[in-house]
Parts: structure tokens; C-alpha cells; sequence
């Protein structure tokens, strides 16, 4: 069914804080810590080494990784985490968000995203789709529509605003 998965984060000047709710697993939640890094001019990398602590459904710690990778127009993006099950090894769990993604133009992104999470139950080990997302000054919209061909097709519909 569908539900709703908040992630809120604050960065100020190097540190980053992040929570999330419904992300690791349904009815779960976690609050993370990092660094914010930067390096390049013309191509860019961002990278935010996090650690989380995961509590509700599921209870345990991840360390996690934010990375954005850009060259003009193209932009890769990733997010991943490794989840150490507190109670239960059996259920550690890599969860990954991919996008790679064109943004021409200033209001517009397009490309393809893929995930691998708990969250969405699928027969399917990862789930691949295209992606476009749409801006206003600092508010985006994004649909990413995964698994296209299958049975077990789904859309995701985010929102995002900057302060």
C-alpha cells in the first residue's frame, strides 16, 4: 500500500543531520550524523560520510554514505547505508538510491534512478525507472516511476524544499 516516507536534514557548515522515517523499514525510524566534503571546480564531488541509529521495527545501527558527482548538466547522485540488525544478523540489509540524471533546462532533471530498500516489498531485488523532477526557486517535485515493464510497477512522488 502506499505510505508516506519523510526524511528531514539541516546542514551547518561541515556538519550534517539527518531523520527518517519509513526508510530503513515500515514504522521505523532513524536519526543520522556526518560530514559534509567537497572537492573540484568543474566536475564536483560531494560526499557526506554518515552514521545512523535505527529504532522501531527494526533496531540497530548504519553507517551510510551521501555522494553527488557533477559535470555541467549531468549529475550522479547516490545514497546508501549498510544496516546492522541490533537483534537479528540474519537481517542486516545494503540499501542503495541511485540517480544519474540531466538538468536542462535550469527547471527541469531528467534521467533514471534505482533503489534497493525494505521498505517497498517486491519480488525484485532493485528497482529501475526513469525519473523528472521539476523546480521552482528552492522546491522540487520529482515522480520516479520503477520496475516499467513489470508487474510489480510503482511510482514515488518527492518533494523537496531548501531553507
Amino acid at each position: 500500500g502506499d505510505y508516506l516516507q519523510p526524511t528531514v536534514s539541516a546542514d551547518h557548515g561541515e556538519w550534517h543531520l539527518e531523520a527518517r522515517y519509513n526508510y530503513e523499514e515500515r514504522d521505523t525510524a532513524s536519526l543520522w550524523g556526518g560530514w559534509n566534503l567537497s572537492f573540484g571546480k568543474h566536475v564536483t564531488l560531494d560526499l557526506t560520510p554518515m552514521l545512523g541509529v535505527v529504532f522501531g521495527d527494526a533496531d540497530g545501527i548504519a553507517p551510510g554514505m551521501e555522494l553527488t558527482l557533477a559535470w555541467k548538466s549531468l549529475v550522479y547522485y547516490g545514497e546508501s547505508e549498510y544496516f546492522f540488525d541490533t537483534e537479528d544478523h540474519e537481517s542486516n540489509y545494503f540499501y542503495a538510491w541511485t540517480e544519474v540524471s540531466w538538468q536542462q533546462p535550469d527547471w527541469l532533471r531528467y534521467g533514471l534512478a534505482m533503489q534497493r530498500t525494505r521498505a517497498y516489498q517486491s519480488n525484485l531485488d532493485f528497482q529501475i525507472g526513469p525519473m523528472a523532477g521539476f523546480s521552482v526557486g528552492k522546491t522540487e517535485i520529482a515522480v520516479y516511476y520503477f520496475n516499467p515493464t513489470h508487474e510489480e510497477a510503482f511510482a514515488v512522488l518527492t518533494a523537496s524544499i531548501e531553507f
